[in-house]
């Protein structure tokens, strides 16, 4: 009889050596690392009064070395998860129940699909699923949650009869372009002349600028601020992340940061914040402290696109929903999360609700894939 396979709950991402903790989570996508995590803690964005309480799940392996972590976190409300489960919350407390705190699995603030079981070991999929469940069981909790999970990973969620949610998202694949205007030469004429036309008016006056690495200065890092404050001020009510988180993240992984900026006269006015994965370039943030027609679809996608191609990265992912981006060259692709509801009655009442939400997704997405700009054929 195999031994039992024990699970502990660790002390924040922190507690954990990052190159443990990388070790597990790989390098592919740069959400996942222990310096982007750590950076949230570290910064106050995640912790004390935010609602976020990092309690990462951790198998070990032997020689007490982690070879599994599931990235958790106790919340106590809904906010930066861009899966929305308002309604279940009020219908679970108008029954009598309490929702919150509940537990979610996933990279906070970031809508990026990707593995949510850190594995070194892959053969312990399944007990750090049954750890996740523990965690809420023994807890007496509503439910858990895993969040922009792989679509690999996905299998094992439903294996141990998690119900599934299906997604939107708009992402720009690379079919092995030489440079932009390989890309345009893929699309309608008349679309291709109306984003060329977009393109002038976005930088007429302006100039672009590329930075990374050591180029990124705290100036830059200020200006960019005031751009996130704007946008974080009026799309949530307030930022979700700290002043200190980007300095921090500058300094533990700025090669793998492209910070975007438009300039007026040698003055930042709009800015855009990618994340370089081993496989897309990821747009995160974006701001303005000017009104500039079209810039935001040049610096958050067209910029993006040249930035890819110069990269040989396979796609761009510009973040959650956005019809807007159809026009731009972005497809509609399916995204995907697992839940985990140990109440019988809210279960079936859910798996009801995903269940027909499953099937208006996909019709959704068959329209929605009619009117992408590509040429009929192309």
């Amino acid at each position: 009889m195999p031994e039992p396979i024990s699970a502990r709950i660790a002390e924040g991402v922190a507690s954990i050596p990052a190159a443990q903790w990388d070790a597990c989570a790989g390098d592919s996508n740069p959400f996942l690392s222990h310096a982007f995590l750590a950076a949230l803690e570290a910064s106050g964005s995640v912790g004390a009064g935010t609602g976020w309480q990092s309690l990462p799940i951790v198998i070990d392996d032997a020689n007490g070395i982690p070879a599994a972590i599931a990235p958790a976190y106790a919340k106590s409300h809904s906010q930066g998860e861009y899966v929305f489960d308002h309604a279940w919350a009020d219908a679970f407390e108008h029954a009598g129940g309490r929702y919150y705190p509940k537990i979610q699995v996933a990279a906070p603030f970031t809508p990026v699909p990707g593995p949510r079981l850190l594995l070194r070991d892959p053969a312990l999929a399944p007990a750090l699923i049954a750890g996740i469940e523990a965690l809420t069981d023994n807890n007496r909790l509503s439910s858990a949650h895993v969040t922009f999970v792989d679509e690999a990973q996905l299998p094992l969620f439903e294996e141990a009869g998690w119900l599934v949610r299906a997604g939107t998202q708009f992402h720009w694949h690379n079919r092995d372009y030489a440079d932009f205007d390989a890309f345009l030469a893929d699309l309608s004429s008349r679309k291709r002349k109306a984003i060329r036309k977009e393109r002038e008016r976005a930088v007429e006056g302006l100039a672009i600028r590329h930075l990374s690495g050591a180029e990124i200065t705290e100036a830059h890092w200020d200006a960019f601020w005031v751009f996130y404050q704007d946008t974080g001020s009026r799309k949530w009510g307030r930022p979700y992340l700290t002043r200190p988180f980007f300095s921090l993240l500058g300094e533990a992984m700025g090669d793998r940061l492209l910070l975007m900026f438009a300039e007026r006269d040698g003055r930042p006015i709009a800015g855009a914040l990618n994340l370089i994965g081993g496989d897309a370039l990821y747009g995160r943030y974006w701001g303005c402290v000017e009104d500039v027609p079209f810039l935001h679809f040049e610096l958050c996608y067209y910029q993006a696109i040249e930035a890819a191609i110069a990269r040989g990265l396979p796609r761009v992912e510009a973040g959650a929903q956005g019809e807007h981006k159809l026009a731009r060259g972005y497809v509609p692709v399916t995204t995907w999360s697992a839940h985990y509801i140990p109440d019988p009655g809210f279960r079936r009442a859910i798996e009801e609700y995903l269940a027909r939400e499953r099937d208006a997704v996909a019709q959704e997405q068959e329209f929605l894939g009619e009117l992408t700009p590509f040429r009929r054929g192309g």
